[in-house]
């Protein structure tokens, strides 16, 4: 593992997950208008560092972007939407940990080769039992919908990192940018996220 590099991606991390917990702490409804930057900041790195299937990109961006307006960022909603944010989070430094020191088995080698069988479940296993111990610590009910959900953003943050893999793999770049030291660009910090949340929308009502 390139530690200087991984204290560099979780300094930058700890830098907007404490701007991200002050909106919260201040008004959950300002995420709204932070989502739409981020959109807008990934579109600026597609517009001007992607070559290929651009189009594609764009029309999947936008779908997702459009996912949002189908969410209230209301406080009745806080819990749910600020888990699929954990889960994202944990899934991606626990995979990206235990696939770094022990991984060996490739899944995707012709589209991220450095993703490993060890590291998908070492991720899954990490984030869903971390996302069981928070709805006990904030007395949430655990039942079918519960395990249902967090299983269901697990796998959206894994698709969402795969397809952003295959679209950089297609452009032969190997960052979306290099505006987030650590990470390389906004697509790549919220790859995840960007599928996750048109999955997290589709459950919206359920919540």
């Amino acid at each position: 593992m390139d530690y200087k590099n991984f204290t560099i991606r979780m300094l930058v991390s700890l830098i907007f997950l404490t701007f991200y917990l002050l909106l919260i702490l201040t008004n959950f409804k300002l995420i709204f208008f932070l989502i739409i930057a981020i959109y807008f900041l990934v579109l600026m790195e597609v517009i001007i560092y992607f070559k290929n299937k651009k189009l594609l990109i764009l029309v999947y961006l936008i779908l997702s972007f459009i996912s949002i307006f189908n969410i209230q960022f209301e406080n009745n909603y806080f819990f749910y939407f600020n888990l699929m944010i954990f889960i994202i989070i944990i899934f991606d430094i626990f995979s990206y940990i235990v696939g770094a020191n022990i991984g060996k088995i490739k899944i995707l080698k012709y589209i991220s080769p450095n993703k490993t069988l060890e590291g998908f479940i070492g991720g899954t296993l990490i984030s869903f039992s971390s996302s069981f111990l928070l709805l006990i610590i904030f007395d949430k009910n655990i039942n079918l919908f519960s395990f249902f959900f967090i299983i269901i953003i697990i796998l959206s943050s894994f698709i969402g990192d795969v397809i952003e893999s295959y679209f950089k793999r297609t452009n032969n770049i190997k960052n979306s940018s290099n505006f987030l030291p650590g990470h390389g660009g906004f697509f790549d910090r919220f790859d995840s996220f960007i599928f996750a949340i048109v999955i997290y929308s589709l459950m919206y009502k359920l919540i």
